[in-house]
């Protein structure tokens, strides 16, 4: 038996899948979908065959000419779920699973008409990073299991289902619509992605679109009315854009991340909506995962810096490319900071600030962080600086051409940087980090006039025509570097000079409510509590929730606010929050 990640039953030695047919019916009444899944192999296999998943009811498995297989649904284990066991006859070419999903599912979230921008309808959505596949399809969850896919959803004949594939078609049979997919090119399971709404379109490009509620869209896509030119820089670092097409979708209010860089279809939070297109560096961060995530993946959760810390160093190029050194110089001081915030908080647990990670017995999601993006992301900094960009920028394109479509690990990564960079790797001491705790003493500075400016203001508060012209970056590195406790009157003075409490800009908005809530300013609580009831990224909601639940006199908020708000929040976040709450006895 040969388990090569830590977060699957998958069993190397066994058949590995290649293709899923997979047909779902959605069912809001009930919140579940009603499936069956055709897994065919990449070679003809027999005897044992171990699949991943959690909280399925399984009615059926059928192999070749629909004979029924033996198989046994063992009890689930806490972070990987349940193996499904199936015995395969001789030379068995595919295997399919007749299921339903609970309500529970951990990878999908049911909202009622009340929790859209319509409120007429419900909607459903998907979130399979990093181990949630498994709770919607059964199969091998993992990202070294590559697959492509087709697949049919039944839904509601006045609702739109979407997937992050090809559209082939749509059907109107009475009250139901069928809507088909195929996804031709290989893709790790974490990236099967669906919604279900009131949907509308707007085309952005030749190759783009914005998919969103009806009473969004229009505003989603002034927001994001430059990804074309986005797309056509990232081909420029990184070569030909391989998934044919680079659509958005604007999720509800409780969408836990930034963005999803699920292939074809990404989704992204509304909190992006700022009006002024300042926040949409997260969209060039989902859009570099195109090459550094979905072309070349991490091998398992062991690597993820691989993904994350490739991506925000590409998208902070695109981004210079697009706006100049000066505003992504800005982002890199606002990520270092963040960072240095976040080793901190680890104080207790190194081991989580390697970018080389030992995941058994850890469940991703509990140990995610922005180590592996800002950390990651530094690391190659400091192999650029060491190499000339003449000699760097050849190497990105090489290295993303030589494992396309592949899913990889660290080592694999050193094994080509030392055929392609021979010596970089030992003069930048890659030992130290990759391996060791912390930030090297070699991590590189950001470097931005803007910045030297900002730092000059020390323990002074900004004048009014000079914080005025600030971007969201420069607001949210004033706010992260003033001391905690801040005194109350210069938060008075903050407020009332800046009108930060007001602000839209949630960027802006979460920093200025965090040190507000560290310093025990409470005039923002009632702010707090609307943010917290309107939003569901964690980015957002775990720096608020901590704040309050540190502090003995507004802990009882904590747990008010979580208690009143759970069910709005996707089954991930809640999870996180949770935890939160209980290791400050919230």
């Amino acid at each position: 038996m040969a388990r090569l990640d830590p977060h699957s039953y998958n069993d190397s030695t066994q058949p590995q899948i290649s293709h899923l047919a997979w047909r779902a019916k959605v069912d809001f009444s009930s919140r579940t979908l009603k499936g069956e899944a055709t897994l065919t192999f990449a070679a003809p296999g027999t005897g044992p065959l171990d699949l991943d998943t959690r909280d399925l009811v399984i009615e059926g498995v059928f192999g070749d000419g629909g004979k029924p297989l033996q198989h046994e649904l063992f009890k689930p284990e806490p972070i990987l779920g349940s193996r499904l066991h199936v015995e395969l006859p001789a030379n068995t070419k595919a295997v399919t699973i007749t299921y339903a999903t609970s309500p529970e599912a951990s990878a999908l979230q049911w909202l009622t008409p009340a929790q859209t921008s319509g409120g007429k309808h419900p909607f459903l959505f998907s979130q399979c990073q990093a181990i949630h596949a498994r709770s919607v399809v059964p199969l091998q969850d993992s990202p070294r299991v590559r697959i492509r896919y087709t697949a049919e959803l039944t839904v509601p004949a006045e609702l739109r289902a979407l997937m992050a594939a090809s559209f082939v078609s749509r059907n109107v049979n009475g009250a139901w619509a069928m809507e088909r997919y195929e996804m031709p090119q290989a893709i790790p399971p974490y990236l099967l992605a669906l919604a279900v709404g009131q949907l509308a379109s707007k085309d952005l490009g030749p190759r783009s679109r914005v998919w969103a509620e009806p009473a969004v869209l229009e505003k989603a896509a002034w927001e994001f009315a430059e990804v074309d030119s986005m797309l056509t820089s990232a081909e420029k670092l990184l070569g030909p854009y391989r998934w044919d097409r680079f659509d958005l979708l604007t999720m509800p209010q409780s969408f836990p991340y930034g963005g999803m860089e699920n292939p074809r279809l990404t989704f992204v939070t509304p909190t992006l909506l700022a009006g002024d297109r300042s926040l949409v560096n997260v969209v060039a961060h989902e859009l570099a995962h195109s090459w550094t995530g979905n072309l070349v993946t991490n091998a398992n959760a062991d690597h993820f810096w691989l993904n994350e810390g490739w991506t925000v160093f590409a998208e902070r190029r695109i981004q210079e490319a697009l706006e100049g050194a000066e505003v992504a110089g800005l982002h890199a001081a606002l990520g270092r900071r963040q960072l240095e915030k976040t080793i901190e908080g680890f104080v207790d647990r190194p081991e989580l600030t390697l970018l080389r990670t030992h995941y058994e017995g850890i469940d991703p999601d509990d140990a995610y962080s922005l180590v592996p993006y800002e950390k990651g992301y530094l690391f190659l900094r400091t192999l650029e600086e060491s190499v000339g960009k003449k000699a760097f920028d050849p190497f990105l394109r090489k290295y993303v051409d030589a494992f396309a479509f592949q899913s990889i690990t660290t080592e694999q990564f050193i094994d080509f940087v030392e055929k392609e960079l021979p010596g970089a790797l030992k003069k930048i001491n890659s030992q130290a980090w990759l391996h060791e705790p912390g930030l090297p003493g070699n991590a590189p500075a950001p470097r931005s006039v803007r910045l030297e400016e900002l730092q000059k203001l020390g323990a002074r508060l900004p004048e009014e025509a000079q914080g005025k012209k600030w971007t969201p970056a420069e607001w949210s590195l004033c706010l992260e570097s003033m001391p905690r406790p801040a005194k109350a009157a210069d938060l008075e003075k903050l407020d009332a000079r800046f009108k930060l409490t007001g602000r839209g800009n949630y960027e802006v908005l979460i920093s200025w409510l965090a040190l507000a809530v560290e310093s025990g300013y409470q005039p923002v609580l009632g702010r707090v509590e609307q943010v917290l009831g309107e939003v569901g990224r964690m980015k957002y909601l775990k720096p608020l929730y901590t704040a309050l639940a540190k502090s003995e006199s507004t802990r009882a908020l904590a747990r008010r606010c979580f208690d009143k708000y759970r069910d709005g929040y996707h089954p991930i976040a809640r999870g996180g929050l949770e935890a939160i709450l209980k290791k400050n006895a919230a």
